[in-house]
Order: structure tokens, then C-alpha cells, then sequence
């Protein structure tokens, strides 16, 4: 059920995060250590956004392909620094579309967003939720996929003026609420800070001064690295981590 990252702090080639370390995303995607019973490889595409340097919105690139058979990624990301990452290795529900338009991170504006996991009951269990959505929103979603819906849903209640961080918090209980037994590890950025949140998946964060690093599963033996208990939400920049239950 997908594997994900974010990363903040000063620029780093893509490939320090997405290739090169013992357990990286891309080894992630095949050899994945802590799926709880959400699948067993991410192999249905995979998705990575950055934040250039002085650009107000971030670049994406998406595929429908698994990672590691993607010959034009690893010279992007030795070419590619930025200070503000999110990347993502899509295993896809059954029964929902590989394509490259279902594959995080979704984005608008200056945000990017991921979600590892899957909403039970999906279509049905979100059909209330979904009627506060703009309808136009429902009709332009990136793929009919449980992953865009939440993206929509955190989208519009961001537009309605919300904090990230109440937005993000208050989707993962409602959409808890509306479908139990869901897996809500949610993660979303505007390049100056991560949310995210741990409801049925793994979730660990590597906090040192200056950056920060939120991923599925550790990327490496650090020491730093330490797990974020169930039902918690992570809100960090390059100076400050808060973790705390999801009320």
C-alpha cells in the first residue's frame, strides 16, 4: 500500500533520498520491510516533486512504471538538487487504474501530497465526505482512485483557509470515522514544512539540525531514525518537530 517520503533542510541531490541509501525508496519499492498486511511491493508506479530553488510551485515526475525500471531517472536525480522533497512508490489498490495520473505526489499550487494506505469500503464509505467537495473538483480528480479523494478533500478544506495541519487531521478522523479499519498515513508539503500522519501504516523520522526526513521506513541504520506511534500527527520544519495524537 505505497511507500513515502518527504525531506526538508538544505539541497540535496534526488538521489541521496530516492536511490543511493542502503534502504532507499527504490529498494523500498521492491523490498519492503514493514507493509502490515498492505501488500507485498510497490510496483505500480512512483512519483517524485521538488521545490527549485526560487520557484514558487514544485516540479513533478510521474510515472506508471515501477522505479527501478525507469532508465531516465537516475541521471535526473544526480543532476536534481532541491531543499524540499516528497516522493512516492504506488502499490495500487485491487481493482483501481495503474496510470501514471494515480501516482503521488497530486499537487495544486505551492502543495504536494501522498497518501500510503487505502480507504475501506472505497467508493461508497466516502460518498458523504465527497459531497462537500466542488463538484468540478470531483469531476477534475487526477484518477478515481481513494488516494485522489483524500487529496481532494485535504485540498478543499486548505482553500476554505483551514491550517495544514488541522486539515490534514481532520480528513484522517472523518475519513477514519466513515471508513473503519483505513490506512491513513497521509503526508503533505508546501516546502517549508511536512505533515503527517500515521493510521495503519509504519512512519519514521530522522530530525537533525537543519532538516528533516519523514519516510515509510527508515532509509538507512541512523541512529536518528525514530518510529512515530499509530494514530500520530507529525508536523516539522527544518527547526521544530511536533508529534501528537490525532484527536
Amino acid at each position: 500500500m505505497c511507500r513515502h517520503l518527504g525531506y526538508l533542510g538544505s539541497p540535496v541531490p534526488l538521489k541521496n533520498l530516492i536511490l543511493d541509501p542502503s534502504h532507499a525508496l527504490v529498494k523500498q519499492a521492491w523490498a519492503p520491510r514493514d507493509m502490515r498486511g498492505g501488500g507485498t511491493i510497490n510496483a505500480d508506479g512512483f512519483g517524485v516533486g521538488w521545490y527549485p530553488a526560487g520557484a514558487e510551485t514544485p516540479v513533478r515526475y510521474r510515472s506508471a512504471m515501477p522505479i527501478w525500471t525507469d532508465a531516465s531517472l537516475p541521471a535526473l536525480a544526480a543532476s536534481t538538487s532541491a531543499g524540499a522533497v516528497l516522493a512516492a512508490v504506488r502499490s495500487a489498490t485491487v481493482g483501481l487504474p495503474v496510470v501514471e495520473t494515480a501516482a503521488a505526489p497530486f499537487s495544486d499550487g505551492r502543495w504536494l501530497f501522498s497518501h500510503n494506505g487505502v480507504v475501506r469500503g472505497w467508493p461508497s464509505a466516502l460518498a458523504g465526505l465527497a459531497a462537500e467537495i466542488p463538484v468540478e473538483d470531483l469531476l477534475t480528480l487526477d484518477a478515481p482512485t481513494d488516494s485522489a479523494a483524500l487529496w481532494a478533500l485535504v485540498r478543499a478544506k486548505l482553500r476554505s483557509g483551514e491550517p495544514a495541519a488541522k486539515a490534514v487531521a481532520t480528513v484522517v478522523s472523518e475519513v477514519a470515522a466513515a471508513a473503519p479499519g483505513s490506512r491513513l498515513n497521509l503526508l503533505l508539503t508546501d516546502g517549508t514544512q511536512l505533515i503527517a500522519t500515521t493510521v495503519g501504516h509504519a512512519l519514521s523520522v530522522r530530525a537533525r539540525p537543519g532538516s528533516v526526513l519523514i519516510a515509510s521506513e527508515p532509509l538507512d541504520a541512523h541512529p536518528a531514525w525514530r518510529p512515530v506511534p499509530d494514530g500520530h500527527l507529525v508536523v516539522a520544519t527544518t527547526s521544530s518537530l511536533l508529534i501528537e495524537e490525532i484527536s
